[in-house]
């Protein structure tokens, strides 16, 4: 799939901008390391970016997914108007991505600055209709979100976007030290965007 061509959008809506959903840029390298300074950020994500050093080896393991194929990463982006570029508002991924394997899990992160005004659930409803259109019928038909069971923000997310939490996982310390959720949302459910 080719990187460069791929772009989504999700509409603004009366209280927020529209999202422009791209894949990373070594120029957002610069950003990152101050919206890893966030708390709330860094207890949920796995990744750590602590410096300019760390921000760029991440934006760079963004672009070998898409290289590779097993990982597809957006940069969201808050547009400012009509062909304007805003601030970076989140990062929302397809990932383990594999050819005959019919499902994939996604996953997403919103900047601190971009809480509370519908980026997540308006990010994933994006990807999730990419995600189930831009593979050959029937090669992808099932996405898992997954998250810590405390993360009551992700399982909003989820429920906004139509993943129907399935299962319960058992704490598997020391990488994840309390139980999580899996949502699942399958292709032939309807449309996939947010819940309106």
């Amino acid at each position: 799939m080719e990187k460069t061509a791929v772009r989504l959008e999700a509409a603004a809506r009366s209280s927020a901008p529209a999202l422009v959903l791209r894949p990373w840029r070594p120029a957002d390298a610069a950003g990152l390391v101050e919206l890893y300074r966030d708390d709330a950020l860094r207890r949920w994500t796995s990744a750590a970016v602590d410096d300019a050093a760390g921000a760029v080896r991440w934006v760079r393991d963004q672009q070998r997914g898409w290289e590779a194929g097993d990982r597809y990463a957006f940069a969201v982006i808050e547009s400012q108007g009509p062909g304007g570029a805003g601030g970076l508002a989140g990062h929302v991924v397809l990932r383990n991505v594999a050819p005959g394997a019919g499902s994939a899990e996604v996953g997403y992160w919103t900047a601190a600055h971009a809480r509370g005004r519908g980026v997540a659930p308006r990010a994933l409803g994006a990807l999730t209709d990419w995600a189930f259109t831009a593979f050959p019928s029937g090669e992808l038909t099932r996405l898992e979100l997954l998250h810590q069971v405390d993360n009551t923000a992700s399982c909003r997310v989820a429920e906004k976007c139509r993943y129907a939490l399935t299962t319960l996982l058992p704490a598997a310390p020391p990488d994840h030290p309390l139980a999580g959720h899996v949502h699942v949302r399958e292709r032939d459910a309807g449309r996939t965007g947010p819940a309106r």
